[in-house]
């Protein structure tokens, strides 16, 4: 009968955990070994790769793409352009869904879930539909260009174009993620009790003191995951600068996407992917490590 009961409990185990096993090994794991595999080899004529096995029957394996990218400054420039532009919309994500997240979590409990509604509204629409709508918003002949370049030439200064510049491509990378940090804040933020903050209250600590000494410390792990979330998209997108960006306002995503398709060089984005998933994978590990130590050293507090 035991032998039966265990046989059962497995069975259930790989019944619930085997399905999501077996799709992140054909979607994920696969594609990532067959990734690996293409940044060493050559890219073929015309694009794409060349036999894995030359004439002579020699394995066509090599590093040159790897020593391309690490000899080659401007793809390392690349990537320093592309954290700053995702660490730029992080903390522009998160000084504005602080105070939302706040608001809705101390809004009365009938508010709450309409609140929340009109946060993840935008989800409702599609990706590339959201974008090209800040093309309108921000065109030539739009209101807010005209405002703001009035303002200019009130100041003396001439016109500027918010459309295809890195002003647009920070405002509709800010536009996209901030779901993403409002969310996890709200979450940490709910749960807060209301205790510890009259208790410092009463021990004469102002609202400025209990929001740093009470509030932010708790709200760490929501900070961390929210960073989390909103860096590691916006490192490596490329709809966005690709639609309203200029011609100096190439990521890594892009870069990745030309390789691809335009240049066709496989064995370079491959190998372009695979540092971006490496990035990815470490930021994630470190978020997930802070926010560990964040709670605890909030628990014990």
């Amino acid at each position: 009968m035991a032998a039966n009961g265990v046989s059962s409990t497995r069975m259930a185990r790989w019944l619930v955990s085997g399905p999501p096993l077996l799709y992140l090994l054909v979607f994920f794991a696969a594609p990532a070994l067959i990734m690996v595999l293409a940044s060493f080899r050559t890219p073929g004529e015309f694009g794409g790769l060349t036999p894995l096995v030359d004439e002579a029957g020699r394995l066509d394996l090599n590093t040159e793409s790897y020593v391309r990218l690490f000899t080659e400054s401007v793809y390392v420039q690349v990537f320093v352009k592309s954290a700053w532009y995702a660490l730029l919309t992080t903390l522009a994500c998160l000084a504005l869904a602080y105070p939302l997240a706040t608001l809705i979590a101390k809004s009365p409990k009938k508010h709450r879930d309409l609140l929340l509604l009109l946060v993840i509204l935008p989800f409702w629409s599609n990706f590339l539909i959201r974008i090209y709508a800040w093309m309108i918003i921000l065109g030539p002949n739009a209101a807010l260009a005209r405002m703001v370049n009035g303002v200019l030439a009130w100041f003396g200064a001439g016109p500027v174009p918010l459309l295809f510049s890195a002003f647009a491509v920070l405002t509709c990378l800010v536009y996209v993620h901030l779901p993403f940090m409002v969310l996890p804040l709200y979450a940490n933020l709910e749960k807060h009790d209301q205790a510890l903050l009259d208790a410092a209250q009463d021990l004469g600590a102002n609202a400025w003191h209990r929001f740093w000494r009470v509030t932010f410390p708790l709200s760490l792990p929501g900070v961390y995951a929210g960073s989390a979330l909103v860096f590691i998209p916006a490192l490596g997108i490329f709809a966005i600068p690709d639609i309203l960006g200029g011609p100096d306002d190439t990521l890594i995503g892009n870069l990745i996407k030309q390789q691809f398709l335009e240049t066709r060089d496989w064995p370079f984005g491959s190998v372009l992917s695979i540092m971006l998933t490496v990035a990815a994978l470490l930021l994630a590990g470190i978020a997930a490590l802070v926010g560990r130590r964040g709670a605890a050293g909030a628990a014990r507090a």
